[in-house]
């Protein structure tokens, strides 16, 4: 018996040896990326800077035929190259990218039969994958039913993570919509409310064991998403794998992919994507930073995927203004819409949100002519719409205009022709294959008739600025009409917008529709939900929350009440971006950040911390001796804007008080 049991741990210890591995490495050699095939089964780990950040994982694809997670084998592939990764894009945080990245074919067979590749993208911060399936003699198509991706995080994770929410809940059956609280700095070895997490997840790696002692390494930050979804596949969510025999260690964490959720859609079609053979999944996403800077500077989901076609017309992005934040479905008639335009129009704004009900408390006919009379004041419109066919009870209007495409393109051909700037489209509730077509199909057939999109009640954007061009922004947060709703999320305010910049806003496009001045979430500014933020809160985030198009939450009394430095900046406040910055924060707490248009820099910050924080400030951005435009708060939320010199070692000792703001610009 004992020489049997020696044998057979000499056979393992045999086929041990024998498993092949491959190693991507960035171009800087710092990030890197172990792919083998040990017993059968692909897998792989990431480390930085030396340090293990994603333990042994597993990998593989479970097809309706076939099974392609076991008695697998890494066949010879050719070698890494570098790639220059090099575009333009207007509407993301920095509009050109320009970076190098290791790229690298793996490919696996099964029974000596070709069955997937696995595409390898590894830049200096960043890591993204996907697998390309092969299509097997007579078969052309598959059925995906399961995605055996994981991902192992080590011992004493920290996780910051948004629980995705059941469907067929919430405001007139309308969820999953990705508009939850964040749970912060929680332990591993949980699911949400048993449903997992909505994409983008961010985890801490605390103290490595690994790391050296001192060293700035001994934490990471480590965000997971997925990006290049469109109308051939699902989209995804975070799986807390509690049964996983890869949990080791108490404490473990074992995440994975999750197909869409069985009545999402009200139960109409699958959860598993069909795809014609060859397919590919989306890329996962995995973005690595000793700091938190890679995190919030990532251009990831843009990187690895192309523009589907060419754009009809160039985009017209901007500012606008946006009544029903303030005045609620009854703000929706003709005169308050009127009015908002004259109010866009004193403030330079591009445009006007005409919101929910409007089919019927406006009309067709005052539609086009409040179209025209926002001509005359170089002010365009976006009209809200209901996506529902079958999947929602949301009774606003207009509804079953954008869900079929004969309708939908002729409700088009009718805006188009009166001067319909874009199209906010609300109530998508799913992931499913059916509903990431129907975005698609959207999108589309806008780009056909001039109109640019925003999503409302939807998914997260997984690449879409540069995938579609009609493409502005979603919602897919807990936003801010939750602050005219909730005197509670008032008061948690400045703790949620904390949260955006280190996860949300990392990977895509957010319509928050905030930073307002009323003190009051009401249009007589005097009752209602109260804003317990500063008025440089309001300008800081709306330079800190990352959107090519805002219709932000002013009011037109703004102009009488609000103070004029206020009202001054956000006649100016820029929409898009050439540069973003990352100086400091901590999800949930504070943040501090700095974004550049053309050679204007705005360096902003905000406070959820009940004691200020006090920082010192290098900004090598600005030239030393240079003159700034300094707004901040007082402790007692007092904001007011002054003139200070930068010093020599371009420093500056600043103060933010909870709920406070800080803008600093030339």
């Amino acid at each position: 018996m004992k020489k049997l049991l020696l044998g057979l741990l000499g056979l393992a210890a045999t086929m041990s040896a024998m498993a092949e591995s491959r190693e991507i490495v960035s171009p800087s050699g710092g990030l890197k990326v172990c792919v083998c095939d040990d017993g059968g089964k692909a897998a792989y780990t990431v480390s930085l800077n030396g340090v293990t950040c994603i333990e042994t994982s597993p990998l593989g694809v479970v097809l309706n035929f076939a099974d392609y997670s076991s008695g697998l084998k890494m066949a010879q592939g050719e070698a890494q190259k570098i790639v220059d990764v090099d575009y333009s894009l207007r509407n993301i945080k920095r509009s050109h990218v320009s970076h190098k990245a290791s790229e690298m074919v793996i490919p696996f067979t099964k029974d000596g039969k070709p069955v997937f590749d696995l595409m390898m993208h590894v830049s200096d911060n960043d890591v993204a994958f996907k697998y390309r399936i092969h299509a097997q003699e007579n078969t052309q198509v598959a059925v995906v039913k399961e995605e055996k991706t994981g991902f192992v995080l080590p011992d004493g994770t920290t996780t910051f993570l948004c629980p995705q929410s059941a469907p067929m809940h919430g405001f007139a059956r309308t969820s999953p919509s990705y508009e939850t609280n964040y749970t912060l700095d929680d332990t591993m070895g949980k699911n949400g409310w048993n449903e997992g997490y909505s994409f983008p997840c961010l985890f801490k790696v605390q103290h490595h064991p690994q790391a050296p002692r001192g060293g700035k390494s001994n934490a990471a930050w480590i965000l997971i998403s997925e990006t290049g979804v469109d109308g051939s596949y699902c989209a995804g969510r975070l799986l807390f794998a509690a049964n996983s025999h890869l949990a080791g260690t108490q404490g473990a964490g074992v995440y994975t992919i999750g197909q869409p959720q069985k009545g999402e859609m009200n139960g109409v079609g699958d959860v598993s994507p069909a795809i014609a053979l060859p397919g590919e999944t989306p890329w996962r996403t995995i973005t690595i930073g000793e700091t938190l800077a890679p995190i919030v500077e990532t251009t990831i989901p843009f990187d690895v995927v192309k523009p589907k076609y060419a754009a009809k017309s160039e985009a017209k992005y901007g500012r606008g203004s946006w009544s029903w934040i303030i005045g609620m479905d009854p703000s929706c008639n003709f005169d308050e819409q009127k009015r908002y335009i004259d109010f866009s129009a004193a403030m330079g704004y591009e445009s006007v949100l005409v919101d929910a009900l409007w089919d019927t408390q406006i009309g067709r006919e005052k539609i086009a002519e409040l179209a025209r009379y926002g001509k005359s004041k170089g002010v365009a419109l976006y009209l809200w719409y209901n996506s529902n066919g079958a999947w929602n009870d949301a009774p606003q209007g207009p509804r079953h205009l954008m869900d079929k495409s004969q309708a939908r393109r002729a409700e088009m051909a009718w805006m188009q022709s009166i001067g319909i700037r874009g199209i906010k489209v609300d109530f998508f509730g799913g992931d499913k294959q059916p509903m990431m077509q129907l975005y698609e199909d959207i999108l589309a057939d806008a780009n056909d008739f001039g109109l640019l999109v925003i999503f409302h009640g939807c998914t997260l954007p997984r690449g879409w600025e540069r995938m579609f061009p009609a493409y502005a922004a979603s919602e897919a947060v807990l936003a801010s009409e939750n602050l005219h709703f909730s005197q509670g999320m008032c008061d948690a305010e400045a703790r949620n917008a904390c949260i955006h910049p280190f996860i949300r806003n990392t990977v895509g496009s957010m319509d928050f529709g905030g930073s307002t001045l009323n003190k009051f979430y009401n249009a007589d500014n005097k009752s209602g939900s109260q804003r317990k933020t500063s008025d440089v809160f309001a300008l800081a985030t709306a330079i800190m929350f990352q959107s090519p198009v805002q219709h932000f939450a002013l009011a037109p009394n703004n102009l009488e009440d609000a103070p004029s430095w206020a009202i001054d900046f956000m006649k100016k406040v820029p929409t898009t971006w050439d540069d973003v910055k990352f100086i400091d924060g901590y999800p949930g707490k504070y943040c501090v950040m700095a974004r550049r248009t053309g050679n204007k820099w705005y360096v902003v910050g905000i406070n959820a911390q009940e004691s200020p924080v006090k920082l010192k400030l290098s900004l090598p951005m600005f030239s030393a001796g240079s003159m700034l435009n300094l707004y901040s708060d007082t402790e007692k939320l007092e904001g007011s804007l002054k003139t200070v010199k930068l010093s020599k070692k371009q420093q500056i000792q600043i103060s933010i008080p909870c709920n406070g703001g800080l803008v600093i610009t030339e």
